[in-house]
């Protein structure tokens, strides 16, 4: 039987993941060779799943354990596409004798965040979870540093408890409904309204609001952030964070479609999610605001781009059939898309600055664009799009966003997006203000390596070419909003 696209970049995926740590064996080649076998692969994968994003075909190796279609397809382009970022950036800044063993753990959380993209089936989503997230708690620890090894552990001890409370949920989802499919999850819970099919969606929110970083389960971001290699924390914030938002639109978001939490019209999950995107963006552009570090100043803003994300569920929960609805989602999926290469390459950016000048506080970029110009205009266009100044890819995420709440109940919900906004122009504009105006603290340009010049350049493009050529992009976000029901 003859393999198809999805079926051969999960097995791609695993063949890398499992074979990559066999070069450590014996050295051959150039010491970065297994870094660029993974690049090679993820380049294969990302244009397979670009050729079966023209036309989703049932796989007959999987069955009904994953979904095929549009939504799983556009999640599994952005995390492959962050991994591949991920990997080309690690060529300079990971030079050691296990190489193959941090390559291997990046293709296995790719193979992860792939399966979950397109999961289906609630054992199928929870190994996939694990699958993603037990490699990051390595990485995250990977440089051996005492910050890097507190910043692990308390990564792994709250991801634990996450899972948990997943597999809790799962338990009573199956004692519900008598199925783990997906969508007969969906129809069983729908014909049943109670308190404990109530605490089975406030369970999956927890668990899932955990890799989201919604306030109240993002403590552990800052620190991890802070403390792992950036090109990791890369990863967290681009990656596997978009994991979190893909298994709580397949799950959460299907369900609170046509469940309320209590009798109460003041309990609807609709209004539980407006309160959690508005304290979710409030306390992330507020904690950034005070920040001297720049990683954690760019993991609470990554907070704050959760909240924003959320304003686009509030309306599908609230009414699914209606145009706002469509609207924001459709923002949300183009906020996610655009929030993975901004962030992405903004953590990047300050992973070379920390890499060359061995500095992550503020006062490291003085002056940035006399010592390392590349990454200094890199760094301003993604802070720029992050806080939606047109003509930027962010731009267009947020205005959708903005828009599907402006005209309803919750019309609150986008001047206080707008709002914090403007609050966040504070503190990205304070950083390029650094770079463009202060005088560096030392004079002489500083080396910026090509792979990171490459992965630059490319992020540069895709945010200035989504912000002018915005269509594309929002047809195929609007395409992939069907297939959150689940049939």
């Amino acid at each position: 039987m003859m393999l198809d696209l999805l079926t051969a970049t999960i097995v791609t995926l695993a063949a890398s993941s499992l074979l990559l740590p066999l070069l450590q064996l014996r050295r051959i080649g150039p010491a970065n060779l297994s870094g660029y076998i993974l690049a090679a692969v993820l380049s294969a994968v990302m244009l397979m799943l670009g050729v079966y994003a023209t036309g989703p075909t049932q796989s007959p190796w999987f069955g009904s354990l994953l979904a095929y279609d549009q939504l799983g397809t556009l999640f599994a382009l952005v995390t492959v596409g962050v991994t591949l970022m991920v990997t080309v950036a690690s060529f300079g800044y990971l030079k050691d004798v296990n190489n193959p063993v941090y390559y291997s753990l990046l293709s296995f959380t790719a193979l992860g965040m792939v399966l979950l993209s397109f999961s289906e089936n609630l054992l199928m989503l929870l190994v996939a979870w694990e699958l993603m997230s037990l490699p990051t708690y390595v990485l995250a620890g990977y440089d051996r540093r005492v910050r890097s090894n507190e910043a692990a552990v308390k990564y792994a001890v709250i991801g634990a408890m996450s899972s948990a409370v997943i597999l809790y949920a799962i338990s009573l989802a199956y004692g519900l409904t008598g199925s783990i499919e997906i969508p007969a999850v969906v129809r069983g819970l729908v014909a049943q309204p109670s308190i404990l099919t109530a605490l089975t969606v406030l369970l999956f929110i927890a668990g899932f609001g955990f890799k989201m970083s919604v306030v109240p389960f993002h403590m552990w971001i800052p620190d991890a952030y802070e403390g792992a290699p950036t090109t990791v924390s890369t990863l967290l914030a681009a990656g596997t964070k978009k994991a979190g938002f893909i298994a709580a639109i397949r799950v959460v978001l299907a369900m609170t479609t046509i469940y309320i939490v209590t009798h109460s019209p003041l309990f609807t999950v609709a209004n539980v999610l407006a309160v959690l995107a508005l304290l979710t963006m409030t306390l992330g552009n507020i904690a950034a605001l005070t920040q001297k570090s720049m990683t954690r100043l760019l993991a609470y803003s990554s907070i704050a781009q959760a909240g924003y994300i959320l304003i686009g569920f509030v309306p599908f929960a609230n009414n699914p059939s209606s145009v706002a609805a469509t609207i924001g989602m459709t923002g949300a999926l183009i906020q996610i898309v655009n929030h993975a290469v901004m962030k992405g390459v903004a953590f990047l950016a300050a992973a070379l600055v920390l890499y060359e000048l061995r500095r992550s506080d503020v006062g490291a970029y003085n002056g940035l664009a006399k010592r390392m110009p590349i990454t200094a205009f890199t760094l301003a266009v993604a802070l720029l799009a992050l806080a939606g100044v047109p003509p930027l890819s962010g731009f267009w995420g947020k205005l959708m966003l903005f828009l599907s709440v402006a005209y309803g109940p919750f019309d609150w919900l986008a001047v206080a997006g707008i709002l914090n906004s403007a609050l966040s122009i504070g503190y990205y504009g304070y950083i390029i203000k650094r770079m463009y105006i202060d005088d560096p603290e030392v004079a002489g340009r500083v080396a910026e390596p090509r792979a990171y010049v490459i992965v630059f350049a490319a992020a540069v493009g895709l945010i200035i070419g989504i912000g002018l050529f915005p269509q594309p992009l929002i047809n195929f976000a609007s395409s992939a909003v069907a297939n959150i029901i689940p049939k």
